[in-house]
């Protein structure tokens, strides 16, 4: 069972969700295993499970259409016994507990890259910075953030018809936009097509403690800076260059942004944006001297950034 309420189960040798249909037969439980094999298509059953209940679990059979029937019994799985075979982390507790699914398919070891600079996450393919000498806390913030992506990179496929998981899906990258003594900050940028009405896309940004590897909200570092008056500094940055359209999409959003920073200035995206505006969430990049009197001097986390 996944968050969703849907059930499902995987085969290890291709790692994607199979839905299955659940109703019942009296004592019978009967699972049936659905698959699209093209968008216009609907669902084909391709194997249905009738299982009874056993002191130990379920038992019973597996048949394919016009096919003999296979011997089934399922057991329940204690994850808490199976080992981590990634560092631990609050992300990979969290989705032991909470998606089973896909902490089977993700608890393995990932491939680090000869310079240590990334991470490979072999079944989504998503690619993850690190940094070399990363504390512990920073560096399972960001294998969290991976985890994070490269679940719902393998939800997205298993979401789509077959005809469509080797061209579309979720396309991510991500990148270290500043390296400081106090600070590490990243720009993730993700575009997905999952069997929807339409593609989408998104902009997230992060401010972390390079210690701890905890989020700093930009509060932390520039006091000042509401959510208002950061929509008042990124509409004057942007004011200049945005097109009509865009402007007044812009005026009439609320104040929402993501954040990350950069060598020369704290860079402002507006998240929250309607698909059909996503477009104008363009970002904006406000000087750190700009910033200056809106910044808390006291912080340990401005003054590393003031005394650049």
């Amino acid at each position: 069972m996944n968050p969703a309420g849907e059930s499902g189960y995987f085969y290890e040798r291709r790692n994607l969700d199979l839905w299955l249909e659940v109703r019942r037969s009296g004592a019978t439980l009967i699972l049936e295993e659905t698959v699209r094999r093209a968008l216009a298509e609907p669902a084909v059953v391709t194997g249905c499970f009738a299982l009874t209940p056993t002191a130990g679990g379920l038992q019973g059979t597996w048949r394919a259409p016009g096919k003999a029937a296979l011997l089934v019994r399922l057991t329940r799985a204690d994850l808490s016994k199976v080992p981590l075979n990634l560092p631990s982390s609050p992300g990979l507790l969290a989705l032991r507990a909470e998606d089973p699914l896909a902490f089977l398919k993700l608890n393995r070891a990932w491939v680090k890259s000869a310079d240590g600079r990334s991470v490979r996450e072999p079944l989504s393919r998503l690619t993850y910075p690190r940094l070399p000498g990363a504390s512990a806390g920073l560096n399972a913030a960001l294998q969290d953030r991976q985890l994070k992506h490269a679940a719902a990179a393998l939800a997205c496929r298993a979401a789509l018809p077959e005809d469509l998981q080797i061209t579309e899906g979720y396309d991510f990258g991500a990148a270290v936009t500043l390296q400081g003594a106090r600070l590490v900050s990243v720009q993730e940028s993700v575009s997905y097509y999952c069997g929807g009405a339409y593609p989408d896309a998104y902009t997230e940004g992060l401010i972390l403690d390079r210690a701890t590897g905890q989020p700093v909200p930009v509060s932390a570092i520039w006091p000042k800076l509401t959510p208002a008056r950061q929509k008042v500094l990124h509409l004057k940055a942007l004011n200049s260059r945005l097109d009509p359209e865009c402007l007044e999409v812009l005026q009439g959003a609320g104040p929402s942004f993501t954040a990350h920073l950069t060598a020369t200035g704290l860079a402002l995206t507006p998240s929250g944006l309607p698909h059909v505006v996503a477009a104008c969430a363009e970002t904006a990049t406000l000087p750190y001297a700009t910033l200056r009197a809106e910044a808390n001097m006291a912080s340990v986390y401005a003054q590393s950034l003031y005394a650049r």
